[in-house]
């Protein structure tokens, strides 16, 4: 059943105010004197101090707490490449996002540029701008190019959420999943369907987290990829396979399989080919490649997410980009490494170990929710994603040497961060209430 009609959804972008974003002050300028200090002359003492020490703007300045989610809408959701003015609202959403779940301001940065090379040179230049760079909704594999050029030629974290995202937060279930099901990470064998943003950095962590390369076994349009395939990138060959496969002889004793793909890919048969236990994680939306359904019946003891809020197992990204930049940003980290980011996973598995409170059960309209195959990982909207994952990510960017401005008491921020977000929620709900 549907959550709202395409009339409904029209109506929340546009009215009472169009858009979802609003740019306020949060300095009076009632008087001539709150004129004269809001910009000229007193903004120029902010301006000097800045000039005799550049880390004094993020004092002066809300560019610490200021991110770009930069577009060219190439690759924007299930909709493909509707360009960036029609992508637009997804990077407004994003905005949203980033503000209710962890108080970040957002510009959203949508350039008409397909040549990876120019959109480089465009971003870069937008450094003294915004505290961090979140890329969004920009195709494989220019993306895989422009990040990591990005990330090699600014001093601020730059992270494209298309591929990172769903590797996070997939792979806290996975670490879980091999917990519950006895698996070691080094004997396990995956198979990816979807070679694209999110498939590669997916397989790419994975491996980080412990599974063999030669254990993973990657699937674009073409079926599985191998070696010495004619027209493959280097993203892709990373993953070739010696030998060609269809995708059922490949699942034939696989521990996990990751879809990003298109729905019925998978059947029951091909399921109950899998190893005992296994961990299937369907993320096509908003029809994954077996229904939860038909995987339970095939296997009832399998470990089944999807990218959809009305199974249990929610991979959603949300779970994972606003948390790392807050914990980026407030160490003014100069990059989201991967240390980062196993440690954003490895948070987000502890907290599905923890009691879940009865509000959260409630939110979801279930009695409990208890660690196990149908809660391997945090629903979506559990606050504690805040004070759990933050601390995680600013430890693992002081721990590897790119935080320029250390916590001294990780828990003392935590903390802080919970009352921070109470106060922006309120400011925000008293806002959004004045509209109607």
């Amino acid at each position: 059943m549907a959550l709202f009609t395409k009339q409904e959804a029209l109506d929340y972008h546009s009215s009472p105010r169009r858009g979802k974003l609003e740019v306020i002050p949060i300095k009076p300028c009632n008087n001539q004197k709150d004129l004269s200090m809001a910009y000229s002359p007193g903004v120029a003492e902010a301006c000097k101090a800045i000039v005799e020490d550049p880390a004094n703007a993020a004092l002066y300045t809300g560019r610490s707490n200021l991110v770009a989610v930069v577009s060219n809408g190439t690759a924007v959701l299930g909709l493909g490449n509707i360009g960036p003015l029609a992508g637009k609202p997804v990077m407004e959403g994003k905005g949203v996002l980033f503000k209710t779940f962890t108080d970040i301001d957002v510009y959203d940065i949508n350039l008409d540029i397909t040549d990876p090379e120019q959109l480089v040179e465009v971003v870069k230049t937008m450094e003294p701008t915004f505290g961090g760079i979140n890329l969004e909704d920009i195709k494989a594999p220019e993306c895989f190019y422009i990040e990591d050029a990005l990330k090699a030629a600014m001093n601020i974290p730059v992270f494209h959420d298309d591929q990172h995202g769903t590797a996070v937060i997939s792979g806290a279930g996975i670490i879980n999943a091999a917990e519950i099901t006895n698996r070691k990470m080094e004997d396990m064998k995956a198979v990816v369907v979807g070679a694209g943003a999110a498939g590669i950095a997916c397989a790419k962590f994975y491996v980080n987290l412990g599974i063999d390369p030669a254990n993973i076994y990657m699937f674009d349009s073409r079926g599985l990829i191998t070696k010495g395939r004619e027209g493959l990138n280097k993203y892709k060959e990373e993953f070739a396979q010696a030998k060609d496969a269809t995708l059922e002889e490949c699942l034939k004793g696989a521990d996990v399989f990751l879809g990003l793909s298109r729905k019925d890919l998978v059947n029951k048969d091909m399921v109950r080919g899998m190893a005992k236990n296994p961990i299937i994680f369907a993320m096509a939306n908003p029809d994954p490649e077996i229904t939860y359904a038909d995987a339970k019946d095939a296997v009832p003891d399998c470990i089944m997410g999807t990218g959809r809020t009305d199974y249990p197992n929610q991979v959603n990204n949300v779970s994972g980009f606003p948390y790392i930049f807050r914990g980026a940003l407030d160490v003014q980290a100069s990059e989201i490494n991967e240390e980062m980011k196993v440690a954003a996973a490895e948070a987000l598995a502890a907290l599905a170990k923890e009691p879940v409170p009865s509000e959260m059960c409630d939110a979801y309209g279930v009695k409990e929710l208890t660690f196990g195959y149908d809660y391997v990982i945090p629903k979506p909207l559990d606050p504690r994603m805040l004070e759990w994952e933050t601390p995680a990510v600013a430890k693992a960017a002081m721990d590897t040497g790119v935080a320029t401005a250390p916590i001294d008491d990780l828990d003392a921020y935590a903390l802080q961060l919970r009352e921070r977000i109470a106060s922006s929620r309120k400011r925000i709900n008293a806002f959004v209430e004045s509209y109607g």
